[in-house]
């Protein structure tokens, strides 16, 4: 419940335009400084737990393990884990590609499902709690990849996760 109530506020903060991405280039100690903050911290958490459901703990964990070992006592940056898992996944899944799209761009997707009798279409825009004119930029070529794990009447809800990843503006 306190992991909710944190990735909540995390969440809200970064619904505002002048939120920050998770990852970027710095040039000033200053910087820096500004990246190490709540947003960052907890939603880097959210989005390695997104990972690990998409992947199966059990692929995560492999991944985790091989980007451990081959960065022990070493320097890493956030592509070395994103090629740990790619390692791992036998190039099935673009784990870099697609979590590039959620550590560089700020904010979140709005992901709207609309049922149509028996075709399921998605689509994803950027989500603004409110605009700041202030600090407004145009953030509408922002795209995600998004998994997203769903389930159907035919199954038994224990071994019967399907995943579908929407790395396009809509999809089916």
């Amino acid at each position: 419940e306190d992991f909710l109530t944190l990735i909540f506020k995390a969440m809200m903060k970064d619904t505002l335009n002048s939120s920050h991405p998770v990852s970027s280039a710095v040039q000033s100690s200053e910087q820096i400084e500004e990246m190490f903050d709540s947003l960052s911290y907890i939603k880097g958490a959210s989005l390695l737990l997104m990972l690990k459901h998409y992947l199966t703990k059990d692929v995560f964990q492999a991944g985790i393990e091989v980007y451990l070992h081959n960065h022990n006592y070493g320097t890493a940056q956030s592509d070395d884990l994103w090629d740990s898992m790619n390692e791992i996944t036998n190039g099935t899944l673009d784990v870099k590609k697609m979590m590039k799209t959620w550590i560089v761009h700020k904010g979140f997707p709005l992901v709207t499902v609309v049922r149509k009798g028996k075709i399921i279409s998605v689509q994803q825009e950027k989500f603004l709690y409110r605009v700041e004119p202030e600090n407004w930029t145009s953030d509408a070529s922002y795209l995600w990849h998004i998994p997203l794990t769903y389930i159907t009447n035919r199954c038994n809800f224990t071994h019967c996760t399907n995943a579908y990843l929407l790395d396009q503006r809509s999809g089916m």
